[in-house]
Parts: C-alpha cells; sequence; structure tokens
C-alpha cells in the first residue's frame, strides 16, 4: 500500500518533468526549421493536421455516446478558438521565435499566467480583496512579470558565457558584436509577437473554459480547433505564399520531423498528459513546472543551435520566475478552504485563472468531481468551477 501510494505521489511529477523535456525540444526544433528557412503558417498547418490524425480516433472511440449535439453558437466558439489558437497563437509565436531566439521565446511565454490574470480581472472573472496576503502575492506576481518580461525586451547587455557551449569564452567577445549588430526592429518586432501569442492564448483559455460548458467532450473539442486551425491556417498561407508554392514541399528532414513532432508530442501526447495531472493535482501544478522547460531549452538552445543568452535575458527571466511562483503561491490558496484543507475548487480543479458557472443542470463533465453552490475562498470569490480545461497544443 506505502508504494503504491508513493509512485501515484511520483507519478505526477514524473509526468510534468517528462512533458517539459518534450516541450524544450519542440522549441528547439522549431526554430532550427524556421531559421533555415521553412515557413511558419506552413509549419501550423502541417503540425495541426498530424495533431487531428493523432486525436481524431480517439475522439471517435471514447466520446461516440456523450459528444453533444453542435449548434451554430457553440461551431462559432469553436471557430473563434481556431482562430485565437492555431491561426494566430502559433503563428505569431513561431514569427516572434524565429526573429529571436528559442532561448528568449521560451522565457518570455512564462508570463502567460500573468495575462491570463490581468484579463480575468478586467472580464470581472477574477475578484482581489488587496488586505488578504495572497491577493497581493498575485498583485506582486503580476507586476514582477511584466518588470521582467520589460527588462528582457529593453535591456540586453554583454552575452553569458556558459560552461557547457561550445563556444566557450573564445568567442564571446565576437557573439557581443553579433548580437549588438543584430538588427533592433527585427528583435522589438518578434518580441511583440512573441507577447501577442499570450494574449491570444489567454484569450483562448477563457473562451475555452465557457465551450466547454456548452460543449463538454473534451477530446471532440480539441479535435475540432485543430482541423479548423489547419484549414483556416492553410487558406492563410495559401494567400501569402501564392507566388512560392515551393514552401510547401518537405521532405525527410528537419522540416518533416518537426511538424510531426509537434503534432504528436506537444498536440497528442501533451493533451492526454497534461489533462489527467490536471484533474489529479489541479491546474496550479501543471502551471509550476513551465520555467523548467524555459531552463532545459537555454542549455538545449546554448549546445545544439549556438544561441548566445544575454545578461538582460537572464536577470529578466529570474524576475518572471520569481513573478510567476509568487502568482502561482497565491492562485493556490484560492484551492484552499477556510480550514486550510482542499476545497470543491481543489477536487474539481478549476481554471487557475478563471471561474463560471456550470451548465447541464450543474453537471461538470464526465471526468469532473461533484460540487455545487456558489463559494467563497479567502482572498478570492468564485462560481463554481467549469468543466476539466482542455490543454491546448503548446507553442
Amino acid at each position: 500500500m506505502g508504494v503504491g501510494k508513493l509512485m501515484n505521489d511520483v507519478k505526477p511529477y514524473l509526468a510534468m518533468v517528462l512533458l517539459q523535456v518534450g516541450f524544450s525540444g519542440m522549441y528547439i526544433v522549431s526554430v532550427a526549421s524556421l531559421k533555415r528557412g521553412m515557413n511558419h503558417f506552413v509549419l501550423v498547418v502541417y503540425r495541426n493536421l498530424v495533431a487531428t490524425v493523432v486525436m481524431a480516433p480517439f475522439a471517435l472511440i471514447f466520446e461516440r455516446g456523450v459528444r453533444p449535439k453542435m449548434t451554430p453558437l457553440i461551431f462559432l466558439k469553436i471557430m473563434g478558438l481556431a482562430v485565437l489558437e492555431p491561426v494566430l497563437d502559433q503563428n505569431m509565436y513561431y514569427l516572434g521565435a524565429k526573429l529571436t531566439s528559442a532561448t528568449f521565446g521560451s522565457a518570455l511565454v512564462n508570463i502567460l499566467p500573468a495575462i491570463t490574470f490581468l484579463l480575468a480581472l478586467v472580464m470581472r472573472m477574477e475578484k482581489l480583496r488587496l488586505r488578504s496576503l495572497h491577493s497581493q502575492a498575485k498583485v506582486v506576481g503580476t507586476v514582477c512579470t511584466v518588470a521582467g518580461a520589460v527588462l528582457m525586451i529593453l535591456y540586453h547587455g554583454p552575452v553569458v558565457p556558459f560552461p557547457w557551449s561550445a563556444a566557450g569564452h573564445h568567442h564571446a567577445s565576437a557573439a557581443a558584436a553579433a548580437a549588438a549588430s543584430q538588427s533592433s526592429a527585427s528583435w522589438l518586432y518578434g518580441t511583440v509577437m512573441i507577447i501577442g501569442s499570450c494574449l491570444c492564448w489567454s484569450g483562448f483559455f477563457i473562451l475555452q473554459s465557457n465551450t466547454l460548458q456548452s460543449y463538454p467532450a473534451e477530446l471532440t473539442l480539441a479535435t475540432l480547433i485543430c482541423f479548423l486551425g489547419s484549414v483556416l491556417t492553410g487558406g492563410v498561407a495559401l494567400v501569402a505564399e501564392r507566388h512560392d508554392m515551393s514552401a510547401w514541399v518537405i521532405g525527410f528532414d528537419t522540416r518533416l520531423f518537426t511538424a510531426v513532432y509537434s503534432g504528436i508530442v506537444c498536440s497528442g501526447v501533451a493533451f492526454y498528459v497534461q489533462g489527467i495531472v490536471t484533474q489529479a493535482r489541479g491546474p496550479v501544478f501543471v502551471t509550476a513546472f513551465q520555467p523548467l522547460c524555459m531552463i532545459i531549452t537555454t542549455v538545449l538552445g546554448s549546445t545544439i543551435l549556438k544561441e548566445e543568452t544575454t545578461l538582460g535575458s537572464v536577470i529578466g527571466a529570474v524576475i518572471i520566475v520569481v513573478g510567476l511562483y509568487c502568482l502561482i503561491w497565491g492562485k493556490s490558496k484560492d484551492h484552499l478552504g477556510s480550514n486550510g484543507k482542499p476545497g470543491a475548487a481543489a477536487v474539481a480543479g478549476e481554471l487557475p485563472l478563471t471561474s463560471a458557472p456550470t451548465a447541464n443542470n450543474g453537471s461538470y463533465g464526465k471526468h469532473a468531481a461533484l460540487g455545487g453552490g456558489h463559494h467563497v475562498v479567502t482572498g478570492v470569490e468564485t462560481t463554481p468551477p467549469p468543466p476539466p480545461c482542455v490543454p491546448k497544443c503548446v507553442h
């Protein structure tokens, strides 16, 4: 019994660590392919087509008898999700990472929880009580996250030489000169694209939580999002690359590997693993592992892609991580009742920064725990949690 309990306690940690390794690999191979000339529109199309093929059989088999009826309103919501996620989010992120670096991109996306928190406040889906300590922690975390992002954008500084980097100290001066001569306009444009992708990603989370109330078929919803996303992005790509149809041609090289790897690992496997861990431990637990991906990507980027990391990026990333964990700590208290024990929100695994009333007579969907009634937690007043979040196709 003790060994079995230990294994169950270790599984979520091991799953999230391996998942972050998978995400880091996606950051590296995608940036490598993009900087070798692969079109980001084409990459998004192929990636989501692969994800559709991977997830469709599971959706057809496991949700055959529980799939709700499709209505025009639900279809419009799914179309909106497809526009926010594959069309805008993925394309903006890939373009931003191409113009900056895999390391910079993986660090900057850690501002996502803060952006989602701010959007939830604006939409009145989150309420603060500034006299509460954990509410103050969320405010401080958001400010630190934004400050770290601003520092990464405005200050580069000297290149930080890593001991595992092949270049070492011998090429530090040359790398610093190359970084200084890099187009500031391109770097700034890439940064804006990454921040824009985070805005779209946050909007996706909020709309997704609303859509799942009326269409609680998680696998089917994810499959439809990927399929519609590939169709819409395909149309955009045909227009954007109408004078160069060779952009669609990929061989047995890194471009094909990038599309297949991103579609299977970051859409198929990630969908399943994140869904299971979110239901078991809650979304705050999943969010806490994001900085690990940044660290792994920094190591891989400096060794495989020979990327250089500046002092400003390091300091900014540290500030962002501090802010992230302040925000996570504040949100984790939302899952505790007045007696300090997990409450209904913790059991149901609500979204980290949003909550809304449930549909279907109070049912949270086939994977959710029971709960009900308007509940108040220390510092944040929320309504009953929505159905479990379907993890999106991560960048």
